[in-house]
């Protein structure tokens, strides 16, 4: 090995990089940096194990590109870098905060102790649990609620109650009967 192909290799173990391209099927990117293209890269995931997370870089996102003995085809591109053209999406120190292309935004400030999703205009939420959903504390709802069975609240069914002493025309009936 001589010195120039030694120079080559310690220029090219750190890099910094872009993302030119991302084939999600394969789950790896293509990286320009200066004047080299490097196809078929892996990208740092937070997990990849038993757990694993899915959250593909974006065209024109900044990476670093790290290449084991210098050879950028060996590469790995660690992405999430700020930049003028993709800033950070909050300054503040008690906000972690996931913002999406679609304009949809989840917080959780530990400050606060507030969790806040914000979807866009026709954005849906969805939770699916078989085993059931429990709510602890104050809810408040504004529109319009459907339940497909039952609602009861404090032991008496809205569907099965039956109110005791009804009194035709302006007279008040007496509790529901659980």
């Amino acid at each position: 090995m001589n010195i120039t192909d030694l120079l080559r290799r310690l220029d090219n173990l750190i890099r910094l990089g872009t993302i030119a391209a991302v084939d999600h099927q394969a789950a790896r990117c293509t990286v320009s940096s200066g004047g080299l293209r490097i196809l078929n890269l892996p990208w740092l995931a937070l997990r990849a194990g038993a757990s694993s997370d899915w959250d593909p870089p974006t065209v024109g996102e900044q990476c670093i590109l790290l290449s084991p003995s210098g050879e950028p085809a060996q590469g790995i591109a660690l992405i999430g870098l700020y930049s003028r053209q993709r800033p950070a999406p909050s300054n503040s120190a008690t906000l972690c905060r996931r913002k999406y292309p679609d304009g949809a935004v989840i917080d959780y400030d530990h400050a606060s102790h507030t969790l806040t999703a914000t979807l866009p205009a026709g954005g849906k939420a969805k939770l699916v649990a078989p085993g059931g959903v429990s709510i602890l504390g104050d809810v408040d709802i504004t529109g319009l609620v459907t339940v497909s069975e039952d609602v009861i609240a404090g032991g008496i069914s809205l569907v099965n109650h039956r109110t005791k002493g009804v009194t035709p025309g302006n007279g008040i009936s007496e509790e529901p009967t659980p």
